[in-house]
């Protein structure tokens, strides 16, 4: 069942909930916590707010922020003054956040105290950005005005002094109000252009009716709200179903740890990784139960059914896995609370959404065969913003080419198998990296790992994986290619093993494959 009556504009949801539930907890973190009648009135006062600046419907506003409260707030304002809203990575460099900045024609940056010199510098370069919001962070109150800065609004005072203007509060449902941009795995980012109508569309075909969101949840969310997976999930659903959230910065795994063991939350979402890292600590503690907790959804990148099925043994509790891209505003599959289940596999289609398994040629793969993903829905972006000839290419006849590879079973469960892009020919048969990660990941010694392709003078390219170690052991890498022998073809067969501090990794879990390579050529 498709929950339609949640799909409406945010500034309605808003509205509701602060007249059915104005006491009760939206959104905290580390540092502050509010409730849902605040989240109005902290909304309207900032929408009035950008308004008053100058922010006119459809214009754009960056927000460079870490995980907060704030982030919250400040997305639901954009939204609520008829903007766009273009989440960024608090830890981005210079020449990312310039990029995003100059593509989506920014014309108000909401930053922390900490980067507003880099805020500055921006507004000096592009004069669209024109006005610079500062949240203060704990024990950074009464710092130096930055040299040469142009003046600067308060996000504090802003939520607590009254606007000149009332917030739009228009209906722009349909209208594109995210730019997410891509991670940025093989190329430079693109703009994803979303719209409110297409989140929500998630939420009501997918969070809801699958994974049973609802009013009662505590989210305990450490995912970067700047990913779609977490605007969706921990922002927008959140909302939607009236739930509250305790929100972290980042990822740690004794915190997690700590807060799931309080009994507290009901829902964790998480990325594969993440699990992988509870289940490392949770094995100097069998006891380890997390009461309360309902359920885990994974999600950003391939998840091991071994891992799936051992985080379930150990901790008692189900954990769902899914397959989702920021094209189509995150989710696409998802496995049911319910009924079958196949580990390994990212579940059925979200109802609601068509797929296929195509090849080269766009004609339909057998069943069981290797091919490429591709996905039609409501939910499917836009566009690229002011990039029509990648648009064009991505979306052919109504269908989305995820560049994603995928198997279907008979009774319909899809399996990624990997990246089309990612694919390694070593001379002339085709590697998935997936494929072997999986069997090195299931060697004792190896925490985490991924495999790339690396140039060779006769076959083209050759498998290479990169492994890190579990605390306290050593990889043998002769024992390691012994025990990837016994579960690949000769031809899968790493061809070296380099032992790393750590795999490098986007927020949302997918390995940066461009950076290993990198190193592999510097080396």
């Amino acid at each position: 069942m498709i929950h339609t009556e949640l799909i409406k504009p945010v500034a309605g949801l808003i509205r509701e909930h602060a007249q059915a539930r104005p006491g009760k907890l939206a959104f905290r973190d580390g540092r502050s916590a509010v409730t849902y009648g605040e989240l109005a009135q902290t909304t309207a006062m900032l929408a009035g707010h950008l308004q008053d600046a100058g922010l006119e419907v459809g214009d754009s506003v960056a927000i460079l922020l870490p995980n907060s409260v704030e982030w919250v707030q400040s997305c639901f304002a954009v939204l609520r003054a008829g903007g766009v809203a273009v989440p960024i990575s608090h830890d981005s460099t210079e020449p990312e956040v310039a990029y995003r900045i100059e593509d989506a024609a920014c014309k108000v940056i909401i930053v922390t105290d900490t980067r507003a010199p880099l805020a500055a510098s921006l507004m000096a370069r592009f004069p669209a950005l024109k006005t610079m919001i500062v949240v203060q962070r704990e024990g950074t109150a009464g710092a130096a005005p930055v040299a040469g800065a142009p003046a600067s609004l308060q996000f504090a005072a802003l939520c607590q002094a009254p606007p000149c203007s009332q917030p739009r509060d228009l209906d722009r449902i349909d209208a594109s109000s995210f730019i997410i941009y891509t991670s940025g795995t093989t190329g430079r980012a693109k703009g994803v252009l979303l719209s409110e109508r297409s989140m929500l569309w998630v939420t009501a075909a997918c969070w809801v009716p699958i994974a049973g969101l609802n009013e009662n949840d505590h989210v305990l969310s450490p995912l970067p709200l700047f990913h779609s997976y977490a605007l969706n999930l921990s922002v927008l659903s959140i909302l939607a179903v009236g739930a509250s959230e305790t929100i972290l910065e980042k990822f740690s795994t004794s915190d997690v740890m700590a807060q799931l063991k309080s009994g507290g939350y009901t829902v964790f979402p998480g990325v594969p990784t993440m699990f992988h890292y509870l289940l490392e600590a949770a094995r100097a503690d069998p006891g380890c139960r997390f009461p309360g907790l309902r359920l885990c959804l994974s999600a950003g990148a391939i998840m091991p059914g071994p891992v799936n099925q051992e985080f379930e043994k150990r901790f008692g509790v189900m954990l769902l896995d899914g397959y989702g891209i920021t094209e189509t505003s995150t989710m696409v599959t998802l496995n049911a609370r319910s009924g079958t289940r196949v580990m390994g596999s990212c579940g059925l289609p979200v109802p609601g959404l068509s797929t296929r398994i195509v090849d080269l040629a766009g004609e339909d793969v057998a069943q069981g065969e290797e091919g490429e993903l591709i996905v039609r829905g409501p939910n499917l972006m836009a566009g690229y913003h002011n990039k029509p000839a990648e648009t064009q290419a991505a979306v052919r006849n109504g269908w989305y080419h995820t560049g994603d590879l995928a198997r279907c079973d008979r009774n319909g469960y899809l399996t990624i198998t990997g990246r089309l892009k990612e694919l390694i020919i070593r001379g002339g048969q085709n590697i998935a990296p997936a494929e072997v990660e999986e069997a090195v990941a299931s060697f004792p010694a190896v925490l985490d790992c991924a495999v790339v392709g690396a140039p060779h003078q006769h076959l083209g390219e050759v498998p290479v994986v990169f492994v890190v170690a579990r605390p306290g052991m050593e990889v043998d890498t002769q024992a390691l290619v012994s025990h990837c022998r016994e579960r690949l073809s000769a031809y899968k067969l790493p061809d070296s093993v380099h032992v790393v501090p750590e795999i490098p990794r986007t927020g949302s879990g997918k390995i940066l494959r461009f950076r290993l390579k990198e190193s592999l050529a510097s080396q």
